[in-house]
């Protein structure tokens, strides 16, 4: 699965929850919900073995979908009662081994009686009814707008494949599914395997799939609608491609087999092991909870995400390659072996992410993904490990409910990060090696992290436990920093030295670079590098001893280990001072990044770090590293709105962020990626009546910018801001747009539009179809993440006591729902605001631990934002 992280907030804060569940204390009784405990799991695991299940599907696309699922399974005794999931369906019948019998079914769980069981061979068969989900878990039924068509696709993953037929929902038990379909005849099905026969009925066709290899449950996905197929065969493996037809034409398929042909072969390759599932589909879906889905054989994306109104960028096809090499990964790491239970989710996750990351780099054009990688994950992961809240990469996970609770920055670029660190303290080979060794020991089995490490440490011919506790089991991040001391120009002493948070004291072995540079001229000339095993408090450094003393000293060029470096006095002022002169765009990052890190440790102003970001970044020609500029001042003009009250220096910035963005623009003609790298940005920076007339003409055609042409998309980017900035008749534009763009994604940018408009009927109105879910919840999705942009703190502290008062019942309403309502928690960047959480904090006992977590998050960055306010210039 890859979780995009379009929003920060929804990454850092809306991928942890769950509804309040509970250990049980007595492992062999369940609760009535459709959780599962780990020793419940664990417990039936020990019991059930060789499941088979056959299945057969009546798909008209009506609201609801009747089945038969037979599950085959051995069963060790029949001492105790049996619990077989199957979320809210209408039973029609029910039988075990053949005889009918009435079951005892909860709307989560069938309870079996152990009498009612044999020993050795079982089989369970049950026909029932049930409404397609519209929440994007289950069977999700999605009515396209445009044309009426009707288009399902599946999602399990935790474990809501009971949302779509009788089994046994956890990972240890991997079964072969036998799958039988009968849908329209103008339909295409989809599923792990490819169709053996498809038979014609007239109007409907019966579709007939051989049995799976074993695949845990929610690696087994059924997709049905009137899809667009594109079909390619230059690889050793069938490639297709699904997707609405109404958005077909927004479809490159010759990019998605070019980056999917290309990584089967790295794949192939780097694993030794041929790809296990023989055909390769990838399906475009509509209302997609996350980005991606590595369904065995048949993968889903969200189409939001990588359907364009024009040309792809570079930046959008890199976008679309990286998801391409995550899911691939993990059609062996995830798919081929799979963890035991969901504590081992975080490993599936940061290995697809590094490997992803490695393919997009060695078999792509993108050479420089690892510096997108620093720029995006990477940062994401600090800051993540940076909170209140943090956590380390393998936690346990007490229940189903449980296991997304730490499913974030910190399971995917964290372990991610240690990976690389990992490939690179070991040997490159080496740790391929070890990974080889550990599918195929593990192929089509469940497997652990003690399985994974012991692989790698037989391969590496280590002891890895120490590292294993350090990295894997320690929350924190470390601090890395230079000493050294210089004599008649000559390093006399170098050491580097690791520090941690007092409450997070593990210090880690770690392998570097260490750089240094003397500053000339025209350029940052890098004199020395050198690779550098450390560990402990400090470790010297003879090597660079005896050398030039120099300006700056980068101990972590490259990027290869998870630190946060600090850099002493005299490279931190090289680094303001000439940013310009340095040619390599990854140290360039690098140094970016310690400034902003400077911003957000209240080292440095957010004034300071504006001003040099004024100067040096109209300079910047490289698209990735612009890209992590502009993040940043995105960020600094949060801030800033934040704070335009309390002075001159704030509107003036602001001001001036907005003019040397649309500068930036113009600048760049001839130059397509970047200039619309800016342009987005200026779309979103604009501030000011000349920005919004300026925004107005060229919506209207009436002005042009030379080398730009607005596509869709940016036209609704452009109606947004408009109406987030009340320009005169921005309410209409919205109107007048749907008529022309009346797609499930016009109607979805409609609403993020219209939900920013700073009117109060307008946020109340929105408000209440939210807490009453009048709408469906894919069309909330938008207006929750876009009601109160930070400017508009009146209107936000109009309703926030509601908001807040709200947060126990909304809780109810699961996990699904609060990934987007936490962004509702109001935020003010004061003292008030900070208060105000405390006190819901202190007085309610009841919210699920996600939510607690996400309202510890928010308390935290409100006292970052007024640190940073306070530090601002009052004039």
């Amino acid at each position: 699965m890859k979780l995009f992280k379009t929003a920060v907030l929804a990454l850092a804060l809306g991928n942890l929850f769950s509804c309040a569940v509970t250990p049980h204390s007595d492992p062999a009784k369940r609760d009535g919900s459709a959780f599962i405990s780990a020793g419940q799991a664990a417990e039936r695991a020990a019991r059930i073995s060789n499941v088979r299940y056959e299945l057969d599907f009546n798909l008209t696309g009506a609201e609801s979908f009747n089945a038969t699922s037979k599950v085959l399974f051995e069963l060790t005794d029949t001492s105790g009662d049996l619990t077989l999931d199957l979320n809210q369906a209408q039973v029609k019948s029910f039988s075990i081994n053949g005889h009918k019998l009435y079951p005892k079914y909860n709307g989560s769980y069938f309870e079996i009686s152990g009498k009612l069981l044999s020993k050795g061979e079982n089989s369970i068969e049950v026909q029932f009814s049930r409404k397609h989900s519209t929440n994007g878990e289950g069977l999700h039924r999605f009515v396209d707008p445009v044309d009426g068509k009707v288009y399902l696709y599946s999602h399990f993953e935790p474990a809501a494949a009971q949302q779509m037929f009788a089994l046994f929902d956890q990972p240890d038990l991997k079964a072969s599914y036998q799958l039988t379909v009968t849908a329209p005849a103008d339909w295409q099905v989809v599923s792990a395997t490819r169709e053996q026969q498809i038979e014609d009925q007239g109007e409907r066709r019966r579709w007939h799939f051989p049995a799976t290899p074993k695949l845990s449950p929610y690696n087994f996905s059924m997709h049905a609608g009137p899809y667009q197929v594109w079909e390619d065969n230059r690889g050793p493996y069938p490639m297709r491609l699904f997707a609405r037809q109404s958005v077909a034409a927004q479809v490159n398929p010759e990019d998605w087999f070019s980056y999917t042909s290309a990584g089967l072969k790295f794949f192939d390759d780097y694993f030794g092991i041929a790809y296990p599932f023989g055909k390769y589909d990838q399906l475009l879906v509509p209302d997609f909870l996350y980005g991606a889905m590595e369904n065995a054989g048949a993968i889903t994306f969200a189409e939001g995400h990588f359907l364009s109104s024009s040309a792809m960028s570079s930046a959008q096809k890199q976008s679309l390659a990286g998801v391409i090499m995550h899911e691939m990964a993990h059609q062996w790491f995830g798919d081929l072996v799979t963890m035991k239970w969901w504590n081992g989710l975080w490993l599936n996750e940061s290995f697809a992410s590094f490997m992803g990351t490695l393919a997009l780099a060695e078999s792509t054009e993108f050479k420089h993904a690892w510096q997108s990688f620093y720029a995006k994950g990477k940062q994401r992961a600090y800051e993540q490990d940076s909170l209140v809240t943090t956590h380390p990469i393998e936690v346990p996970v007490a229940t189903t409910a449980n296991a997304f609770d730490n499913i974030d920055a910190i399971t995917y670029q964290k372990g991610a990060s240690v990976l690389k660190q990992l490939r690179h303290l070991l040997g490159e080979e080496t740790f391929r090696r070890g990974v080889s060794q550990y599918l195929q020991t593990y192929a089509w089995q469940n497997a652990t992290l003690d399985d994974f490490i012991a692989s790698l440490g037989q391969a590496a011919g280590r002891d890895l436990s120490q590292w294993t506790r350090d990295w894997l089991y320690s929350a924190g991040v470390n601090n890395l920093k230079t000493e050294l001391v210089c004599e008649a120009g000559k390093i006399s002493f170098f050491s580097l030295t690791q520090s941690a948070p007092a409450d997070l004291p593990t210090l880690r072995e770690q392998k570097v670079q260490v750089a240094l540079f003397q500053a000339n001229r025209h350029e940052l000339e890098r004199t020395q590098l050198q690779q550098v095993t450390y560990k402990g408090e400090r470790t010297r450094v003879p090597a660079l001893e005896g050398l030039p003393c120099p300006d700056l000293v980068y101990p972590n060029y490259g990027d290869w280990g998870f630190v946060k470096v600090v850099l002493d006095e005299r490279s931190f002022a090289t680094a303001k001072q000439a940013l310009g002169k340095v040619e390599d765009p990854m140290l360039r990052a690098m140094l970016w990044q310690s400034l902003w890190d400077s911003v957000n440790d209240g080292q440095l102003g957010l004034d300071q770090y504006i001003a040099t970001a004024l100067v040096n970044a109209p300079a910047e020609q490289d698209e990735q590293l612009s890209a992590q500029i502009i993040s940043s001042l995105l960020k600094s003009a949060d801030y800033l709105q934040a704070a335009k009250d309390d002075g001159n220096y704030s509107r003036n910035a602001l001001l001036a962020l907005s003019q040397m963005s649309l500068r930036k623009t113009m600048e760049s003609k001839g130059q397509h990626d970047l200039q619309r790298r800016w342009f987005e940005a200026w779309i979103e920076l604009a501030y000011g009546k000349d920005a919004s007339e300026h925004l107005r003409q060229l919506l209207e055609g009436r002005a042009s910018i030379l080398g730009l042409t607005l596509d869709q998309d940016l036209r609704w980017a452009i109606i947004a801001r408009l109406n987030r900035l009340d320009a005169p008749d921005s309410a209409a534009l919205i109107r007048d747009e749907l008529a022309k763009d009346p797609s499930d994604a016009g109607q979805k940018a409609a609403i993020s539009a219209e939900a920013q408009r700073p009117e109060a009927a307008v946020k109340r109105r929105w408000l209440q179809k939210i807490h009453l879910g009048s709408e469906p919840f894919p069309k909330l999705r938008p207006a929750m993440g876009a009601l109160y942009p930070p400017e508009q703190q009146l209107l936000s502290q109009a309703s926030a006591d509601e908001r807040l008062a709200q947060l126990t019942e909304m809780d109810k309403r699961g996990p699904v729902f609060m990934r987007s309502y936490v962004q509702l928690i109001p935020t003010q960047c004061s003292r008030e605001g900070i208060d105000q959480l405390s006190q819901v904090l202190d007085s309610q006992n009841k919210l699920s631990s996600g939510l607690r977590r996400a309202l510890l998050e928010t308390r935290q960055q409100e006292e970052r934002c007024l640190m940073i306010r306070r530090r601002l210039p009052q004039g």
